[in-house]
């Protein structure tokens, strides 16, 4: 337990016990603060505050530090606290549609390990469960029985992992298989929204309190930051952009619908546009050092890319108004080749009252976003998960 214990229950012990909790809380969510910071951040006095803390950290559950990088105007070292980092570890894994990313922290906000392996699109879960596992283990950092939860991201939408749309998903059975591989709570989520929480805790969009997120990669999908809280939506459904309408007399898309943004703007489909110009290359890295190049065909593809982009984000931003736009996935890595038509598509697109306000940026995290925002859920750490469902762990997980 973190909280320590008291042998009366009274009043004032129980007045007490919540202003613990409090402080640990606050650095719970925060990561390291300084006295002074806690004592802004939590209104209690200087002299309860030195109370609880001398207690917290007389029982091990907070402990002590002073950053170099950090020091008063005198040159005094800033002393900072943070939960200890012995208190237990948290684990995000991102369930990829050809490959495995895994991550980790301590309850100090230190991140202690983190790693990626590609696989083919047929595997298995007990396969995927397995290279996750294997990941962790060869992380020298990475204590696995100390894990207290792992969170977890993957493709498609997500509502109840019991429910009919799970089964089509094959993910049915998945927090039972990671439950018992790990002997720790599995908290579910789609690994894209994930992405977007990280991104605005930590990433490109971490100053703004409304972000759009959107991921170019073997799919195209997205998630919502609306009043500095991440956006889940009925039924988990939130941030499907890559099943908006682009060309009603387009291609099939394997949700069902026609000419669906990601029909044209995933991986597989910037590869066929890109052959049908007669371009060369057998896979992505070919087609970026390509576009790198300043290959014509390379070019129009990414252009053309660009504009269905940037017309389904104008069309998202009238509807919930983001402040800032980031642009994530494999297709982002063209950088200016990609995001220059996005964003010229976008400002056309958009209300000429709307063009000032709203800012497009490439995400900062790569692979690991999506299992850093696992591990973001695990915590509870911000309040962009204020309006989040808590789940409550089963007894036995």
């Amino acid at each position: 337990m973190l909280c320590c214990m008291h042998e009366l229950d009274g009043p004032l012990t129980r007045l007490r016990r919540s202003h613990e909790q409090a402080v640990l809380e606050l650095l719970r969510r925060h990561g390291p603060l300084s006295r002074a910071e806690l004592g802004d951040r939590s209104g209690l006095s200087r002299t309860t505050l030195h109370d609880i803390v001398t207690g917290l950290v007389g029982n091990g559950s907070v402990v002590t530090g002073t950053p170099h990088v950090e020091v008063r105007k005198r040159g005094r070292p800033v002393e900072k606290l943070s939960l200890n980092p012995a208190a237990g570890e948290a684990v995000g894994i991102d369930f990829a549609r050809r490959a495995v990313h895994v991550a980790a922290v301590n309850f100090a906000h230190d991140v202690i390990g983190s790693a990626s392996e590609a696989h083919g699109a047929d595997l298995s879960w007990p396969e995927r469960i397995d290279i996750a596992g294997r990941l962790l283990a060869t992380s020298a950092t990475v204590q696995l029985d100390a894990l207290s939860a792992i969170g977890v991201g993957v493709v498609g939408p997500i509502n109840d992992p019991g429910s009919e749309n799970a089964r089509a998903q094959g993910i049915d059975g998945l927090p039972d298989l990671l439950r018992k591989q790990f002997g720790v709570p599995v908290l579910l989520d789609n690994n894209t929204r994930l992405a977007a929480l990280a991104e605005a805790m930590w990433g490109a969009a971490a100053d703004s309190s409304d972000v759009l997120y959107l991921r170019l990669s073997h799919g195209v999908g997205g998630g919502l930051v609306v009043g500095g809280a991440l956006h889940r939506g009925r039924n988990g459904l939130s941030g499907e952009f890559g099943h908006i309408t682009v060309d009603p007399a387009g291609r099939p898309c394997d949700c069902g619908g026609t000419g669906c943004l990601e029909t044209r703007a995933s991986l597989d489909a910037v590869l066929h546009r890109y052959r049908e110009t007669g371009g060369r290359a057998d896979d992505l890295a070919g087609f970026l050092d390509a576009a790198d190049a300043g290959e014509p065909s390379a070019l129009k593809v990414l252009e053309r890319v660009g504009n269905d982009v940037g017309g389904v984000l104008a069309a998202v931003c009238h509807a919930v108004g983001p402040g800032v736009i980031v642009i994530g996935g494999e297709l982002a890595e063209a950088g200016p080749a990609l995001l220059e038509p996005v964003e010229r598509a976008l400002r056309q697109h958009l209300m000429p009252m709307a063009r000032p306000h709203v800012d497009v940026r490439r995400a900062t995290l790569g692979d690991a976003g999506s299992a850093l925002g696992g591990i973001a859920l695990v915590l509870h750490e911000s309040p962009l998960l204020s309006h989040y469902p808590q789940p409550v762990p089963e007894e036995n997980a």
